[in-house]
């Protein structure tokens, strides 16, 4: 931009416009009346000003723009096939295949779909290493163009179900094996695809009510513990993230996380950046007036894309009481392409890059976290404060303080705790259950649940219906 433009203006301090403000104020204190905290501990202020910026940071964002990604549960592997070159036809980019049964054929489910271009992420609630090799990356190795990811995690399944897949030893005693069949990106005489296989499944800290500060250390606790027990992973590792409604500081929290993957992959010769998977969070979704959801994950996800986010796979608005159905994925599906083609949100690579209030947050929430991340490692690291309960607990704590704000009205939720419609009716609408299952087990260590933060308030309506 030509400076010349602005020669007959004289610059503004950030010193004078405080003194501007303090009159403004007719003698109110100024921290006291526009400065205000966030539950993460950082300290907000009204303005900020390029002569209090710090160095500019340097984060890597990704080079191509991020891919619109369906989500498909495999119940029927022709029905998913079908499904899958569907949604691709009508404006997905990525598909998630959900596999529960290890009896899929993934020649059968791939069938008819187009492999260049196109990025296919399996999603294994088990693992299972001759599955993943005979399965997966035996067809991936017959397609040159092919971009396959598998995302599977055993901290993750500890974390969500309260138990590894068998033990400890021999979980990752099976990524030891699928890094030995797995090629290499670092490896120059390798022509074969490269199937990425380690996932982290982060989202649930968020969608559990852990604070932004806590979401950043616990995922990067999390990748320690894999890079400590897995040396020298040849491929980049994939973060499952959700997204909340606050609006620039998820901006900030998607650039703190690359910050942070980055610093820590560098001190393991981890050459690769992190590939990240944004998905709204559940936390705020409601059941009545649930086309509010639609305003909601729209918001959210544009904050994954502005944070850099490589996919973005959106939530449908009744995703929690309709079972999955066209008219809800092509909604969720439209909100993204409208931000991609209508919004031109694809345009610009790294649209938050210097902006001094986005910095500023970014750089203080990776300060904390890793604050917090280096007392876990401390302490004997990630999983070692699971199995003690540590991580449970201050997640816990964490979630009752926000479940208050919500209670008390200082957290709202239009149509839920503010403006609720008294005549909306769901109670013969539901496909699905929406709030909390029980299911009483033994387990190793107390699992990280899931909770939305209207369920009680929406449990009494339904109740009184």
């Amino acid at each position: 931009m030509d400076d010349s433009l602005f020669k007959e203006f004289e610059p503004v301090s950030s010193k004078q416009w405080k003194q501007q403000i303090q009159y403004e104020l007719k003698g109110a204190d100024y921290n006291e009346t526009l400065v205000w905290e966030s539950p993460e501990g950082i300290k907000v202020k009204p303005f900020y000003h390029s002569d209090e910026a710090r160095a500019k940071l340097n984060i890597k964002t990704p080079e191509h723009p991020f891919s619109i990604l369906q989500n498909i549960f495999v119940h029927d592997v022709k029905k998913s096939n079908e499904r899958a070159l569907d949604t691709l036809n009508r404006g997905a980019e990525s598909i998630r295949f959900t596999i529960e049964n290890k009896d899929v054929s993934i020649e059968e489910l791939m069938q008819g779909l187009p492999i260049e271009n196109t990025v296919y992420y399996f999603n294994l609630p088990f693992l299972d290493i001759d599955y993943m090799q005979l399965a997966i990356m035996n067809y991936a190795y017959r397609n040159d163009n092919s971009k396959f990811i598998i995302q599977v995690d055993p901290i993750g399944q500890l974390v969500k179900e309260g138990n590894w897949f068998s033990n400890l030893e021999t979980d990752f005693g099976g990524l030891e094996k699928v890094k030995g069949f797995a090629p290499s990106a670092e490896d120059p005489d390798n022509e074969m695809p490269i199937v990425p296989f380690i996932n982290i499944q982060s989202g649930i800290y968020q969608n559990a009510g852990a604070n932004m500060v806590q979401q950043l250390a616990y995922t990067l606790a999390h990748v320690n513990e894999y890079f400590n027990r897995n040396l020298a992973i040849g491929h980049p590792i994939t973060l499952e993230v959700s997204i909340g409604t606050n609006y620039f500081f998820e901006i900030a929290k998607m650039r703190a996380l690359r910050l942070l993957f980055a610093t820590l992959a560098k001190e393991y010769h981890h050459n690769f950046d992190c590939h990240i998977i944004a998905t709204p969070t559940k936390r705020n979704k409601t059941l009545y007036d649930y086309n509010v959801n639609m305003l909601r994950t729209t918001t959210e996800c544009m904050s994954a894309i502005l944070g850099g986010a490589n996919a973005i796979s959106n939530l449908a608005y009744d995703n929690l009481y309709h079972k999955d159905n066209e008219f809800g994925d092509r909604i969720s599906r439209n909100q993204l392409l409208i931000l991609k083609k209508e919004s031109y949100f694809d345009a610009v690579n790294n649209p938050a890059d210097g902006t001094y209030y986005i910095e500023s947050l970014t750089e203080q929430l990776a300060e904390k976290a890793l604050l917090l991340f280096k007392d876990i490692e401390e302490k004997g690291g990630f999983i070692t404060q699971l199995i003690e309960g540590t991580i449970q607990r201050k997640i816990a704590e964490s979630a009752q303080k926000e479940q208050e704000l919500f209670n008390s009205g200082k957290e709202t939720l239009l149509g839920t705790n503010k403006y609720p419609n008294k005549n909306d009716r769901m109670k013969h609408d539901l496909e699905l259950y929406p709030f909390v299952k029980q299911n009483p087990r033994k387990t190793l260590i107390v699992p990280i649940i899931e909770k939305r933060l209207a369920e009680k308030m929406e449990q009494e309506r339904l109740a009184n219906e």
